[in-house]
Order: structure tokens, then sequence, then C-alpha cells
């Protein structure tokens, strides 16, 4: 919402902006996500496009008021072009001086800040970091600074409800929200029948609730200290299609499960144990579980793998959800998958690592681990989601190569993408590509190692077909027969075939469609939640005038055919990754090519002028060789 995308219409008070980027900050208990979440969701369902970035704290519970207990919820919105969550906030809403402190130097020149004078104490400003009240040292100039009384006012409206002090100061995330919905106009009545909705189950809660939003609302609509509502230009070209609704990463996931499951007529078994950020598969999948959706809860990561393994091997689709520390305790049955050539679909939500790590943060250092962190030759597929409605795509996708090639698949999300959200309508079931299960054929003798000779894929020889009987488990097989064998030509040949076979799945796979200029310069390669960044950091690249291009890669392992001399058409190749450049090992190994790389471990998904000033460097004419 900079100045110069910001017009008058006529002279009702009212600014129409191209894009917009808020922040709702404050305690992990002050209901900030859940406040942000609904704010999203008044914007998508107002037809914009919106983008959003959960922030988290690493402990669940820091000291209140303390800038370890931060949490914070991103909200870009706008009618087009809007990739990411936003670099910069057009506005902040600070609910204490430690939520202040963490993001003021994210907030533009000029823009909204709204705080919660009531919390600006000596305790608060003390736990904050602070030596001198922000609101009075002249630091905040750059700013357009509203202090309101949001606590004071939220008690005022709960006198003599009855309820406790502790209770009603919960409530003054809905200030806020009515507050932000006059500001930037939302209708009131959506936000009433969610409120009633949500807490049917606590009378006292929807009527505290209430009563707090609308305070907020009507401060907006009396008080003077906001003489502009700001709305965001239409765009007509953007067409709501039936049944959208906002989903996040983990949600996307599970239904991606489920849609696949079902696709392919046999039952879905998801073994899992809980772990930030990915509990939110199981949670999800709970609300389907059914005599053909089970979710089993087991004791540790390693139950979980051999679950959903055994689950496989009963001629379910065997699936399971974790992090990284749990993926490193799955590695063995996920070996035994390979070995015993069973269909398993492994969601892996990365976060910052190694070992715990920063639990709640983002990162993509995971994928090292999911191609090579096992012993032996153990290729498996691993395929890498864009943004949190490319989940279900990424998901469902990973379900028929597994069950068309029976191989484990992994699957690689990341904290981002996991609890941002966009809107996204779910397809018909029927328009999925068929996912054909591969049973034991009856009129042929059988064989379990016997594979189809385009794809190298077994059979399925689920357990009660008649005459199906035969080993399996983790020694080394002697062929089509799967007997246990320690010869070293059939291991060779085991080892071989498994490893043509993961091969071969680049049939089914397209190069990735290229943005940007045709004649690029330089061309930058993504893979994952980066997408956003990078393609908007091309787009902002061309209008700047420099030819670059990009691309976002999906299918990780194996590759798909033509990347090499795709990469090798461009002068310059950047690979951007929130890793210290793991991808870009990959690439430089397989195909002997001279890449740069972007590489980004703080915590945090790219900021897009990250990538703008990295490329503007590698093109300047330092760096080129070019005469100035």
């Amino acid at each position: 919402m900079t100045d110069d995308i910001v017009e008058e219409v006529k002279s009702n008070g009212r600014k129409a902006v191209g894009d917009l980027t808020i922040k709702f900050a404050g305690d992990s208990g002050d209901g900030i996500q859940l406040t942000g979440q609904k704010f999203a969701e008044l914007a998508s369902n107002a037809g914009e496009m919106v983008k959003t970035m959960p922030d988290f704290p690493a402990e669940i519970r820091s000291p209140i008021g303390s800038l370890g207990g931060v949490s914070g919820f991103q909200i870009r919105t706008g009618s087009e072009g809007i990739h990411t969550h936003g670099d910069e906030l057009d506005m902040l809403v600070a609910m204490n001086p430690a939520s202040l402190k963490r993001n003021v130097e994210n907030v533009k020149t000029n823009a909204i800040i709204i705080v919660n004078q009531d919390t600006f104490t000596d305790k608060n400003l003390k736990k904050a970091e602070y030596e001198v009240n922000p609101l009075e040292d002249n630091s905040l100039d750059a700013y357009r600074v509203f202090p309101v009384s949001v606590t004071k006012m939220t008690m005022n409206s709960l006198k003599g409800t009855g309820l406790s002090r502790k209770v009603m100061d919960r409530c003054k995330n809905f200030f806020a929200l009515g507050l932000i919905c006059w500001l930037f106009p939302h209708p009131s009545s959506e936000v009433e029948s969610w409120i009633k909705t949500k807490f049917k189950k606590r009378p006292e809660l929807v009527d505290a609730n209430l009563k707090v939003f609308q305070a907020g609302w009507n401060y907006g609509e009396t008080e003077e200290l906001f003489a502009t509502h700001y709305t965001v230009k239409q765009n007509k070209k953007l067409i709501k299609k039936e049944g959208t609704r906002f989903v996040t990463g983990n949600t996307a996931v599970a239904l991606g499960l489920v849609s696949a499951a079902r696709r392919a007529g046999i039952k879905l078994f998801l073994g899992g144990y809980p772990i930030t950020p990915a509990t939110e598969v199981m949670q999800e999948l709970l609300q389907y579980q059914d005599d053909d959706v089970v979710v089993f809860q087991a004791e540790d990561e390693i139950a979980a793998a051999g679950s959903s393994l055994g689950a496989s091997f009963a001629g379910a689709l065997g699936a399971t959800s974790t992090s990284g520390p749990g993926l490193a305790l799955m590695q063995e049955f996920i070996n035994l998958a390979v070995i015993a050539e069973l269909p398993l679909v492994i969601v892996n939500v990365q976060r910052a690592g190694p070992s715990t790590g920063v639990p709640t943060k983002t990162e993509q250092s995971d994928l090292l681990q999911a191609m090579w962190g096992r012993n032996g030759e153990s290729p498996i597929p691993v395929f890498a989601a864009a943004t949190p409605a490319d989940c279900y795509d990424v998901t469902v996708e990973a379900a028929y190569i597994a069950i068309k090639y029976m191989t484990p698949v992994i699957v690689m999300s990341d904290t981002y993408l996991s609890a941002s959200a966009e809107a996204w309508a779910e397809p018909n079931i029927n328009s999925l590509p068929d996912i054909k299960v591969n049973k034991v054929a009856e009129d042929v003798e059988f064989a379990p190692y016997r594979r189809n000779p385009e794809t190298l894929a077994r059979a399925w020889a689920v357990p009660g077909m008649e005459g199906t009987e035969h080993v399996t488990g983790g020694l080394e097989k002697d062929g089509d027969k799967g007997g246990v064998s320690y010869n070293p030509d059939d291991h060779e040949m085991m080892v071989n075939l498994r490893a043509q076979k993961i091969a071969n799945i680049s049939s089914e796979i397209a190069l990735p469609g290229i943005q940007g200029a045709e004649d690029a310069d330089l061309l930058i390669v993504g893979w994952g939640s980066t997408y956003g960044a990078i393609t908007e950091a091309t787009e902002d690249l061309n209008e700047a005038g420099h030819k670059v291009a990009c691309i976002q890669l999906r299918h990780i392992n194996p590759l798909p055919d033509g990347l090499g001399d795709l990469l090798k058409s461009y002068d310059k190749v950047l690979v951007a990754e929130n890793n210290n450049g793991q991808l870009w090992i990959k690439l430089r190994s397989e195909f002997l090519l001279d890449l740069q790389k972007l590489s980004k471990v703080r915590g945090m998904p790219f900021n897009v002028n990250e990538i703008t000033e990295r490329v503007e460097t590698l093109l300047s004419p330092a760096v080129t060789g070019e005469q100035v």
C-alpha cells in the first residue's frame, strides 16, 4: 500500500489500494492466529487474492510479554500478482511492546501502526528490552502511530457480564478484529455468524466476543483517528470457483490422501506420531475417519512408519506424516518398503534443524536426508509442494506413483506451507488421474517379484489371495520368485532393477513451465515453498528491465528428462533455497554445471527483495564483465 499505488475514490473518505500487507502480533495467548486467519478469510470471500504467513513462537508458552513469546499472523491481500505474504508491512497491529519490538523493522515508512497502549507499562517495556517507552521518545516518527486503549475498552464493554478478568482479557483480539474490519470494510455479519458457530458450546463467550467485536467496530466509526477507509481494488478477471474455501498446506495434504485412496478404491491408513509442524495432518484426517480411513497414533515415529508399511502390505494405501527428526527415525522402515517394494507415502513437513532445532520455524534442509538418508542403494521418488493448495496435488501424485511403481514416495512440505493458507476449490474426485491397483493376475503363475516390463513394478500380492503366499522382508531377493538370496549376481541385479524402476518414473514427468523472459540472461531455479518469492522476484526484475526467467521443480528425484539441457541453455543459473545449497549440490553433481546459489537459513521464507538483489548483483557489469 505504498503511496504510488494509492488512489482516491471520489470524495467519500475511501482509498483503493492495489495490495495490502497487515500483521497482527501479540502474546501467544492473545488469539492472534484466530484473528489473522479470520481477516484473511474475509478478504478471500470478498474476491481478493490472499496469502498468509503465521509466525509462531518457538516455545510452547514463553513468559507473558516477553520477546520469545510473540505470536504473529501476516496477511497480504490484493487484486492481482499476489504470490507471497509480503516483504514489508503496510500496517502492524501490536498488542504489546514485545510484538512492536519484534516487527517494527519490517514496517514501511509512513505505514500505520496500531498499538494497545494499555500494555505499555514499565514492567512490559522491561520485558521487551525497551529502556524508554517508544510511544514517547519519537523513535516511531517515521510511521503513523495510533495508540488505542484496547484492553481498557474491552473490559468496559464486558462490565456486568460476570466473566473473570482473565476471560475478558482474552476477548481483546476481537476488538482489534472489529477495528480492522471497519478500517478495511468487511461485513460484520459474516464475523458475527462465525463467532456464534465457533463458540456455540460456550454461550457466554459468544455474547462476550460479539460485544467486543462491535466495540472495536464502533470505535473506528466514532473516533476521528482514522479519516479514511481502505479497500482493495477489484479485479473483475478473478473468478471465484464454487466451493472455494481457505486451506492450509497440512489440510490439503490430508485431503489429498483421502482423495487418492478413494480414487484407487482402497482403504487409507495413516500411522503417525505428533510432531511440530506436521501434527495437523493427523488431526485433519480424524474428521474423515471411518471404515475406509484409519488414523493411528503410534508410540513413536518408528512404530508409525512400521504400522503404515504393514497396512500397505495388507492392501491399503499406507501413509505417515512427520518432520525432519521423525523422518530420521523412519528411515529403516522406509528402506524396508524399498526392498519389499510396497507403496508408502511419507509426508515430511520440514522445520529448522538439526536435531530439535527451531521447531516452529521453516527450512528446506531435509532434502539430502530424503534422497540419501538410508543405508545401501536406496533410491525413492521425492516430490515437493510449491503452495498450500499444491500440497493436495502433490500428495495425490505421490500416491499415484507409489501405487503404480510399488515404491515409497516422500512428499516435501515445510512449516511455511503447513500453516499458511490460500483459497482453494477441491476438485471432483473423478477429475483426478485414474489410480489403478495392479493386483496379481489370476491367470498367470504367481511370482511375487515378476515385473511389469514398462514400469518394472511388481504386482501387489495382498494377504488372503489364494496362491500368493510368499516370503517378504529386508533380505535380498533371488529375482522373480522373491526367495532370500546371498548370491552377488542376484544382489547386483535387484539393486539395478530397483534403481531403474525409479528412473523410469521420469517418463511420467514433464519439464516445469518456464516463467519470465523468453530470451533470459539468467534462470532462477527453486523447489517447494520458494515458489511465490521466486515468481514475484522474476516479475519485478523483468519490469525493471532485466531479462530473467524462473522454474520451480516439483520432482526432485527423479529429475525431469531434459532438465540438464534446459539449464545449459542459460548463461547464468541461480538456485535459491531455504538451506545451504542442497538442491544446488544435486544439480551440480547430476549435470556438472557451474551454478550459482542463494541460501537462507534464518527460519523464515525468502523475501522478494533478497532474490532481486542477488540477481541484480549477478547481472551487474562488474560480474558479467561488460563495460559500464
